[in-house]
């Protein structure tokens, strides 16, 4: 029998259509306990529904609970995002477009990025999908009445703010000393103590830096567990609350979307309570640190007219990864090239190397390392304020150049040493300036 062979295309086979990741977001402003039962009631809803919604797969859901919409920074909701960054999610739904956040910048810069990864979000109440045609054109109008929304909110929380000003009352204060009770201020005895303790010690000659010295060495911390600062410590002896009375409105809110605070210079009424609760400094030692603190500020005022504070391109760009600090300038000893002018952190700098070792970065090293960090032949100050955000030091040796478009750039240094810097130009520098304090010492006791 003749063999028959055919050629069999195999049956395609079918592909299980995709599902597609829905996750939800949910988020409630206040901490009471009917929002928040709101907010589980949402959670339930949206697992729910997403479960039993075919072609869906439950991706999660993202929750805030008592979290302004105005500002971006809530937790949940940046997990949402970076979950959307990492292709774990296609489909967002939410209830409404005043859920999802109420600052318009916020709302359209989030939604922009989200279509761009391809990531659709579906508005409940709205019936608004953001990857359809009409999505972002509809989203402007209504992101901008949740943001006028929120205005309305903030002047109507500024009304109660000065009601309660003009009766005489704070609004909210968390002073190290006291605790609000009711509206009214009331003195936490163990607080109390150390205050009375920093006002002596003060009065004794005790200075920023030694009151923090001797605070920390005791381990006395602050209302947030944190070490009391030289600063806030004055600050605290020196404010009116601590006799008893009250100055209101010392700040001021500028616009409820970005939460700017600014210092009260006269734009808006001040109110002041005289006896409003009561004092943890006697008013004649309250005044005796006041005269204190006028004292010193007159006896380092500069002498010229006017104090201009000096700015240089690392200025409040150099941070310390030992302690935190920042690095300050500073014009060092010595006859070589590379001791001329440096930057010391403000630790080593005040307190010494047992407190914190960071070594410290000469200027004309620091410019050189810049240039090479920037790609220049040599350093360029405006470059550099242009491109550089900071400059981090994590340990001795090694700079970390932090840029402004979010790259960074890490760079190591070497300080040469004296032996090696001792050339025979250096040499004769020195000796110049040897003989030249010589002459001046001799011309000095000659004027005597």
């Amino acid at each position: 029998m003749e063999r028959i062979i055919q050629k069999v295309t195999p049956p395609a086979r079918k592909k299980a259509p995709k599902l597609k990741r829905v996750a939800a977001y949910a988020r409630v402003s206040s901490g009471r306990e009917a929002p928040l039962h709101s907010l589980s009631a949402q959670i339930s809803q949206y697992s729910g529904m997403i479960q039993k919604t075919p072609g869906w797969q439950y991706a999660g859901v993202y929750a805030d609970e008592a979290l302004t919409g105005t500002k971006d920074s809530r937790g949940e909701f940046q997990r949402l995002l970076a979950d959307c960054r990492a292709g774990k999610i296609d489909m967002i739904i939410t209830k409404s477009v005043s859920r999802f956040a109420r600052n318009t910048v916020t709302t359209l810069r989030t939604i922009r990025e989200l279509r761009l990864m391809g990531v659709d979000v579906f508005f409940e109440e709205q019936n608004i999908h953001t990857m359809g045609e009409d999505g972002e054109l509809l989203l402007t109008l209504l992101a901008a009445y949740a943001e006028e929304e929120a205005r309305s909110v903030s002047e109507n929380q500024k009304w109660r703010i000065k009601s309660n000003y003009e009766q005489g009352l704070p609004w909210s204060i968390t002073m190290y000393g006291y605790r609000q009770v009711n509206g009214r201020l009331e003195v936490v005895p163990e607080e109390a103590e150390i205050i009375r303790l920093a006002a002596d010690l003060y009065l004794e000659g005790y200075g920023r830096c030694k009151l923090e010295d001797a605070f920390a060495a005791v381990n006395i911390k602050g209302r947030h567990g944190a070490n009391m600062g030289g600063n806030s410590i004055v600050d605290l002896i020196c404010n009116e609350k601590i006799v008893g009375d009250m100055l209101l409105q010392k700040t001021f809110v500028v616009d409820p979307i970005t939460k700017e605070v600014r210092k009260n210079n006269g734009e808006k009424p001040q109110y002041f309570v005289e006896g409003s609760h009561e004092g943890i400094l006697d008013r004649k030692t309250y005044e005796k640190v006041l005269a204190e603190r006028a004292r010193r500020a007159a006896a380092y005022k500069p002498r010229s007219g006017s104090y201009e504070r000096n700015r240089f391109p690392f200025s409040g760009k150099i941070h310390c990864g030992k302690c935190g600090k920042s690095f300050t300038r500073k014009v060092l000893n010595g006859n070589t090239p590379y001791e001329k002018r440096g930057w010391l952190c403000r630790t080593f700098n005040q307190k010494g190397k047992a407190h914190c070792d960071a070594k410290q970065i000469p200027e004309e090293i620091l410019k050189r390392v810049s240039a090479e960090a920037m790609g220049l032949p040599e350093f360029d100050e405006a470059a550099f304020a242009a491109k550089v955000e900071e400059i981090q030091v994590p340990e001795n040796g090694v700079l970390v150049f932090v840029f402004y478009d979010g790259h960074t750039v890490t760079k190591t240094w070497d300080n040469p040493s004296r032996r090696h810097s001792w050339n025979p130009e250096n040499r004769q520098r020195a000796r110049e300036l040897a003989l030249r304090q010589a002459a001046e010492r001799r011309l000095a006791k000659c004027q005597q």
